[in-house]
């Protein structure tokens, strides 16, 4: 079976043609339950998310901050296992229809297998990876099962990046381009960076893919901001820390869904 790569590669261009970014959610699998995880990811996607990343749990992350640790966290202990990822993506997508990627670090794909991991999403119904810490010169075999599969492989380039290292990760990359807004981990913070259109600038002078910019982004203005200059404005720590404050499970769902419709009024310009 073959993944969704071009489910996502024609949401994004439907969101350009709409004359607007795409939004982006990000949720980590198994938070607060794998039920209720899964219950988010179709409340994010239902309240106006285009995409959603689903984070598979780790326990060294290296992008993540303390906000989506503590979720993390949560869903480790809850005992949350590769096939709780895989289940999170089929059932959400088989209910919206929408692209899922998964956001994880290399360490959990090599130990379960790069052609059992690929297959495995693939027939889920995902639309591919977003890998923060693959360099993409190790990342020949990887690509090879993500293009056998219909995946999509998204890479992050940073404000470090020098313009020959763009070039040499958006040759290779597919999907979009995951822009991290500035040299740090995921939060929600009171202003976007001002390294984040520079980069989006410089990278699109490599490749005439999407560029979707993260990090720090977590109100309706923000996001408004960045759709000004971006493809695709991604949120995760936003979603998460409205989760961790509700009361209850339910309200934790609704949480997601209010701040997925508030931010899909900002990436249209209606703040």
């Amino acid at each position: 079976m073959s993944g969704n790569i071009q489910l996502l590669n024609d949401t994004l261009a439907a969101a350009k043609a709409e004359g607007r970014a795409a939004l982006i959610a990000y949720l980590p699998a198994g938070f607060p339950t794998v039920d209720g995880g899964i219950e988010a990811v179709k409340a994010a996607l239902d309240g106006g998310a285009d995409v959603v990343e689903v984070g598979l749990p780790h326990s060294d992350p290296v992008l993540d901050g303390p906000v989506i640790q503590t979720a993390d966290d949560i869903a480790l202990r809850g005992g949350v296992r590769i096939a709780d990822v895989m289940r999170t993506v089929r059932e959400a997508h088989a209910a919206t229809g929408r692209p899922i990627l998964v956001m994880t670090y290399w360490n959990p794909i090599d130990r379960y297998g790069v052609e059992r991991f690929t297959a495995e999403l693939a027939e889920a119904g995902g639309a591919g990876c977003i890998l923060p810490d693959l360099p993409v010169q190790e990342s020949a075999l990887w690509r090879e099962h993500a293009d056998k599969h219909g995946l999509a492989t998204v890479f992050v380039v940073a404000p470090s990046s020098k313009d020959e290292r763009l070039a040499e990760i958006t040759a290779v990359g597919s999907g979009f381009v995951y822009a991290a807004s500035l040299m740090g981990v995921t939060g929600t913070r009171e202003s976007v960076s001002s390294q984040a259109e520079d980069l989006v600038r410089r990278t699109r002078a490599t490749t005439a893919t999407p560029v979707c910019v993260g990090l720090g982004v977590s109100t309706p203005a923000q996001a408004a901001e960045v759709a000004g200059f971006a493809d695709g404005v991604i949120v995760g720590s936003a979603f998460v820390k409205r989760m961790l404050d509700a009361d209850d499970d339910t309200a934790a769902v609704e949480a997601v869904r209010t701040l997925a419709g508030e931010l899909a009024r900002g990436v249209r310009g209606q703040v």
